[in-house]
């Protein structure tokens, strides 16, 4: 079994540190405080090892073939998306001490990931290239989601505590409501950008 590692870990390490829905939510959490961000950290990992496994039985390639139950899934997720944006953009106006936790925040993660078409459109696009034809496919498509897995945990396992530093930094309100406010309007923006993908 050749499978093509050099360029599949270079495409990951790409498509890992692009900011994305999942990287705005993670990070405008654990600016807040470690534990929110490791919930939202664990969310959007559970939301991968969802994807990975529908990946890997084919269930996301039957979604992405039928056209009507993608532009469902892209439709949902781009809906959810600017709820968070709006939500985090109506927090940032509030002063520190009336801000709510928000809700469950590993719920907010997990559908973070579970509702955004992308995600799935990776495992689709990336793991496939990386496989060696003349092998068993589901051997591969399953060791390949799994590393795809393990790379975003390590990579959240580094960045969470890294963010955390600037906890101190957003203490200042007018930079917390600055923060928040670019936090809201990129998960705003990257709904509208789903909807016209």
């Amino acid at each position: 079994m050749h499978i093509a590692w050099t360029s599949f870990l270079v495409a990951l390490l790409i498509i890992m540190i692009v900011p994305g829905p999942d990287f705005v939510l993670i990070m405008g959490n654990a600016v807040r405080s470690l534990r929110r961000g490791v919930e939202a950290a664990l969310g959007v990992i559970t939301g991968l090892l969802v994807h990975a496994t529908l990946a890997t039985i084919g269930l996301s390639a039957l979604v992405a073939a039928v056209p009507t139950a993608l532009l469902v899934v892209k439709v949902i997720g781009a809906l959810y998306l600017a709820y968070i944006g709006f939500m985090t953009f109506r927090t940032a106006n509030k002063p520190a001490g009336q801000q709510h936790a928000g809700g469950n925040v590993f719920l907010r993660g997990m559908l973070c990931d579970l509702l955004n078409p992308k995600v799935m459109l990776t495992f689709l696009s990336l793991i496939p290239q990386a496989m060696d034809p003349h092998s068993a496919p589901l051997p591969q498509a399953a060791l390949l989601s799994a590393v795809t897995v393990g790379v975003f945990a390590l990579f959240w396992v580094i960045v969470v505590p890294l963010a955390r530093q600037l906890g101190t930094l957003l203490s200042k309100p007018k930079i917390r409501t600055a923060f928040e406010r670019v936090c809201g309007t990129a998960l705003i923006g990257m709904a509208a950008s789903v909807l016209a993908a």
